[in-house]
Protein backbone atom coordinates (compact mmCIF):
# COMPACT_ATOMS: atom_id res chain seq x y z
CA UNK A 1 0.00 0.00 0.00
CA UNK A 2 1.28 3.46 -0.87
CA UNK A 3 2.06 5.83 1.94
CA UNK A 4 -0.23 8.82 2.23
CA UNK A 5 1.56 12.06 1.40
CA UNK A 6 1.27 14.99 3.80
CA UNK A 7 2.55 18.49 3.04
CA UNK A 8 3.35 20.60 6.12
CA UNK A 9 3.80 24.37 5.91
CA UNK A 10 4.93 26.44 8.89
CA UNK A 11 7.41 29.31 8.99
CA UNK A 12 8.98 27.68 12.07
CA UNK A 13 11.46 25.09 10.75
CA UNK A 14 11.45 23.35 14.15
CA UNK A 15 7.71 22.68 13.90
CA UNK A 16 8.10 21.43 10.32
CA UNK A 17 10.98 19.11 11.28
CA UNK A 18 9.12 17.74 14.30
CA UNK A 19 5.90 17.19 12.34
CA UNK A 20 7.80 15.44 9.53
CA UNK A 21 9.54 13.14 12.00
CA UNK A 22 6.31 12.26 13.82
CA UNK A 23 4.44 11.60 10.59
CA UNK A 24 7.24 9.52 9.05
CA UNK A 25 7.42 7.43 12.24
CA UNK A 26 3.72 6.74 11.70
CA UNK A 27 4.11 5.53 8.11
CA UNK A 28 3.27 8.73 6.22
CA UNK A 29 5.34 10.41 3.54
CA UNK A 30 5.93 13.91 4.94
CA UNK A 31 7.10 16.92 2.97
CA UNK A 32 7.98 20.19 4.67
CA UNK A 33 7.84 23.78 3.46
CA UNK A 34 8.73 26.87 5.50
CA UNK A 35 8.01 29.49 2.82
CA UNK A 36 4.28 30.11 2.43
CA UNK A 37 4.89 31.76 -0.96
CA UNK A 38 6.14 28.43 -2.32
CA UNK A 39 3.30 26.33 -0.92
CA UNK A 40 0.87 26.60 -3.83
CA UNK A 41 3.54 25.41 -6.29
CA UNK A 42 4.51 22.57 -3.92
CA UNK A 43 0.88 21.46 -3.81
CA UNK A 44 0.78 21.40 -7.62
CA UNK A 45 3.93 19.27 -7.88
CA UNK A 46 3.54 17.00 -4.82
CA UNK A 47 -0.22 16.22 -4.99
CA UNK A 48 -0.58 15.70 -1.21
CA UNK A 49 -3.35 13.67 0.41
CA UNK A 50 -3.41 16.17 3.30
CA UNK A 51 -2.10 19.68 3.88
CA UNK A 52 -1.14 20.86 7.36
CA UNK A 53 -0.77 24.62 7.51
CA UNK A 54 0.08 27.20 10.14
CA UNK A 55 -2.37 30.10 10.15
CA UNK A 56 0.12 32.83 11.04
CA UNK A 57 3.02 33.06 8.64
CA UNK A 58 4.75 36.14 7.26
CA UNK A 59 3.86 37.51 3.81
CA UNK A 60 1.15 34.96 2.92
CA UNK A 61 -0.86 33.69 5.88
CA UNK A 62 -2.40 30.26 6.23
CA UNK A 63 -5.95 31.57 6.09
CA UNK A 64 -5.19 33.37 2.79
CA UNK A 65 -3.79 30.14 1.35
CA UNK A 66 -6.78 28.17 2.64
CA UNK A 67 -9.27 30.51 0.98
CA UNK A 68 -7.38 30.23 -2.31
CA UNK A 69 -7.21 26.43 -2.13
CA UNK A 70 -10.88 26.02 -1.27
CA UNK A 71 -11.91 28.23 -4.21
CA UNK A 72 -9.76 26.27 -6.70
CA UNK A 73 -11.52 23.36 -8.44
CA UNK A 74 -8.26 21.38 -8.61
CA UNK A 75 -7.44 21.61 -4.91
CA UNK A 76 -10.63 22.20 -2.95
CA UNK A 77 -11.08 18.48 -2.23
CA UNK A 78 -7.68 18.17 -0.50
CA UNK A 79 -8.29 18.09 3.27
CA UNK A 80 -6.53 20.81 5.25
CA UNK A 81 -5.60 20.77 8.94
CA UNK A 82 -4.83 24.23 10.29
CA UNK A 83 -2.52 24.67 13.28
CA UNK A 84 -2.00 27.78 15.38
CA UNK A 85 -1.22 29.02 18.87
CA UNK A 86 -3.69 31.88 18.40
CA UNK A 87 -6.71 32.12 20.72
CA UNK A 88 -9.04 32.72 17.77
CA UNK A 89 -7.32 30.19 15.51
CA UNK A 90 -10.24 27.75 15.40
CA UNK A 91 -12.72 30.37 14.25
CA UNK A 92 -10.33 31.80 11.63
CA UNK A 93 -9.42 28.33 10.34
CA UNK A 94 -13.04 27.23 9.97
CA UNK A 95 -14.07 30.48 8.27
CA UNK A 96 -11.21 30.07 5.79
CA UNK A 97 -12.27 26.51 4.95
CA UNK A 98 -10.09 24.23 7.08
CA UNK A 99 -11.38 20.72 7.66
CA UNK A 100 -9.81 20.54 11.10
CA UNK A 101 -7.95 22.68 13.60
CA UNK A 102 -5.36 21.75 16.22
CA UNK A 103 -3.93 24.21 18.74
CA UNK A 104 -0.17 24.57 19.16
CA UNK A 105 1.49 23.18 21.09
CA UNK A 106 -0.25 19.93 20.24
CA UNK A 107 -0.02 16.43 21.64
CA UNK A 108 1.72 14.01 19.27
CA UNK A 109 -0.99 11.38 19.65
CA UNK A 110 -3.75 13.88 18.82
CA UNK A 111 -1.78 15.13 15.80
CA UNK A 112 -1.17 11.64 14.38
CA UNK A 113 -4.76 10.52 15.05
CA UNK A 114 -6.10 13.58 13.23
CA UNK A 115 -3.80 12.94 10.26
CA UNK A 116 -4.94 9.29 10.03
CA UNK A 117 -8.60 10.30 10.20
CA UNK A 118 -8.20 12.99 7.56
CA UNK A 119 -6.48 10.78 4.96
CA UNK A 120 -8.91 7.90 5.52
CA UNK A 121 -11.64 9.62 3.48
Amino acid sequence: MDKKKILICDDDAGIVDMAQLILEMNDFEAIGETNSLKLYDRIKTEHPDLIIIDLWMPVLSGDQILKRLKSDEHFKSIPVMAISASNDGYQIAMQAGANRFISKPFEMDEFVKAAHEMVAH
